[in-house]
């Protein structure tokens, strides 16, 4: 009699640490008087956003909010009040429905508060993780000539260079949802955090293209995230070699991006041009060891710059700017009137697929710096 086949059971494969199909999405909100448009946009919208997230990238969503004001004497209502993460769409959207856009003080707010509170909460060790900060204003502590309460940082003591670097650490990307032209003074410095996370800065003017930015935002570091979980060795192998060579932070950008083409990688990506990340947040402010050292090398910006549809980047702009300065004296008419067709373009947040861009490279490089 034949004995029984025998077979033998593989071992379980080891999960994945990260999940590039489990997201959890915060939204850190302003809740001062300004900004009511964008909070009725969110609430209008959060069904919408889940749903298109959910049927474009097979995602299993958790979402959380943490509003914020002001520290008393500037707001008596309150400072923060955290939602911890749910899956219920209907629970999210109760939370913004009861957010009123009220009070606010002094121009900063609690956006060091804000951003403690996003890294306290319950994230899925295996989740993309996401926070979207819609702010119009600055923190406490970075510029005491706007008639700051709290000159020398938040009252509470928490600091938003070390709270964000920890959230680097917690794999946690932020996107800043800029609020123009208010924010505008203090725009690098949100250009900043995101950059130490791997995120974005987006700017914007007008609430109902919130949910687009969301959702592009959201398809776009998913599907960042699978590229790296695709091609984690490799580019690690990338970095470790241009680092061993001493090579500056620019050709290890450039060294990953040629491997990741190589590759023929194919990536979402939104169109945030006006987004473009300044050499000052890049390479000075980023490098800030915290609020106090940001603060005595913070250069406040004076004027709005137009944000454009087409591929012409911020540094395109400025130097178009010093070439017609040149030429004002032969053409001031035609100069002018250029320029104010141009800063009349609207913004554009469209999605498109293509290859990995040097832009998408420099954030999956800080990002994978702190990859375990």
């Amino acid at each position: 009699m034949a004995s029984p086949l025998h077979i033998e059971k593989p071992e379980q494969p080891q999960l994945a640490k990260h999940d590039s199909s489990v997201l959890d999405l915060v939204f850190a909100m302003d809740c001062t008087g300004s900004m009511g448009s964008y909070i009725e946009s969110a609430t209008q919208n959060i069904r919408s956003i889940v749903e298109e997230i959910v049927t474009s990238e097979k995602s299993d969503i958790h979402l959380a909010l943490v509003e914020y004001r002001d520290h008393p004497p500037q707001e008596n209502t309150f400072v923060t009040r955290v939602h911890d993460f749910t899956k219920k769409v209907k629970e999210m959207k109760g939370w913004l429905e009861q957010c009123e856009a009220v009070g606010g003080g002094d121009t900063p707010e609690a956006v060091a508060d804000a951003l403690h509170d996003v890294l306290k909460l319950s994230w899925r060790p295996e989740a993309t993780k996401i926070c979207v900060l819609i702010s119009d204003a600055p923190p406490h502590g970075l510029d005491p000539s706007n008639g700051d309460g709290f000159p020398e940082g938040d009252p509470s003591g928490v600091d938003p260079i070390k709270t964000v670097r920890e959230m680097a650490e917690k794999q946690i990307t932020l996107y800043v949802v800029g609020v123009e032209p208010s924010i505008v003074p203090y725009r690098d410095f949100f250009m900043s955090i995101a950059y130490i996370t791997g995120g974005q800065y987006v700017p914007m003017v007008n609430a109902k293209l919130l949910a687009q930015v969301i959702i592009g935002g959201v398809r776009e570091e998913i599907s960042l995230e699978r590229l790296m979980q695709d091609a984690q060795e490799d580019i690690n192998r990338e970095m470790k070699q241009a680092e061993e060579e001493g090579v500056d932070e620019q050709e290890v950008t450039a060294r990953v991006n040629r491997l990741l083409i190589s590759k023929k990688a194919r990536v979402k990506q939104m169109e945030n041009l006006g987004g473009a990340t300044s050499s000052l947040a890049r390479e000075t402010y980023s490098k800030c060891v915290d609020m106090k050292d940001l603060r005595s090398q913070y250069k406040v910006e004076p004027h709005p710059e137009p944000v454009f549809r087409t591929r012409r980047t911020r540094a395109a702009y400025r130097r178009e700017l010093e070439e017609s300065a040149e030429d004002e004296a032969e053409s001031p008419t035609t100069t002018t009137t250029a320029t104010a067709e141009s800063a009349a373009a609207p913004m554009s947040y469209d999605l498109r697929e293509d290859a990995v861009s040097m832009a998408q490279t420099e954030r999956i490089v800080q990002r994978m710096r702190h990859k375990k």
